[in-house]
């Protein structure tokens, strides 16, 4: 299964990434690749937490949308 993340920088230089399809699902990392494996790991924690409480999988839509400003 495919998530998709949002990654940026925080104003202390580390990487925060978080998954909008699962709330609260969210690392950091000082590094991209870092945080992006972070997330891998928090994102397969949250999918195992929930099954083991019978909660059901997310069926969250999201969108990745452009803007220009």
């Amino acid at each position: 299964m495919t998530y998709l993340v949002s990654l940026y920088q925080d104003e202390d230089g580390f990487w925060v990434v978080e998954c909008p399809a699962l709330p609260g699902c969210l690392s950091q990392g000082k590094t991209r690749e870092e945080a992006l494996a972070n997330i891998r790991e928090a994102i397969e924690g949250c999918l195992i937490v929930r099954a083991e409480r019978g909660m059901p999988m997310p069926a969250i839509e999201t969108y990745e949308v452009q803007v220009a400003v």
